[in-house]
């Protein structure tokens, strides 16, 4: 597989991982022997970062669009996220709250399906 997909598998920033990694193909194989024994420079990315926008979002309990709504378009480190996380900007605070609003909206329509699919059977 392409690199580009196999750091997304891993949920590292590309262009922080070793230039042979950028450049080579990674093979199912060696895919599954790196998240079974990951070597030193991916268990330091994966504390460390920059981490990837996905990682990044998830650290700090917001959507994609969130980050990008609040001016974050680049990979953060974790010493970035944290820094965000212990300054709590405002576009953080709604991003937050818009988020656990739309996790309350699935559950509902969860329920709601499930409900439905009861009442059918």
């Amino acid at each position: 597989m392409k690199p580009a997909t196999a750091a997304k598998k891993l949920g590292v920033y590309l262009p922080a991982t070793p230039a042979e990694f950028q450049e080579g193909v990674v093979s199912r194989a060696e895919l599954n022997e790196l998240q079974a024994d990951p070597p030193q420079w991916l268990r330091e990315l994966r504390q460390n970062g920059p981490h990837p926008r996905p990682v990044v979002a998830a650290k700090l309990g917001v959507s994609i669009a969130g980050l990008a709504r609040g001016g974050v378009t680049e990979a953060l480190t974790t010493e970035q996220i944290d820094a965000l996380k212990q300054e709590r900007p405002e576009w953080l605070e709604k991003e937050r709250a818009t988020q656990v609003e739309v996790r309350k909206e699935a559950v509902r329509i969860k329920n709601l399906k499930q409900e439905k699919a009861d009442r059918e059977d």
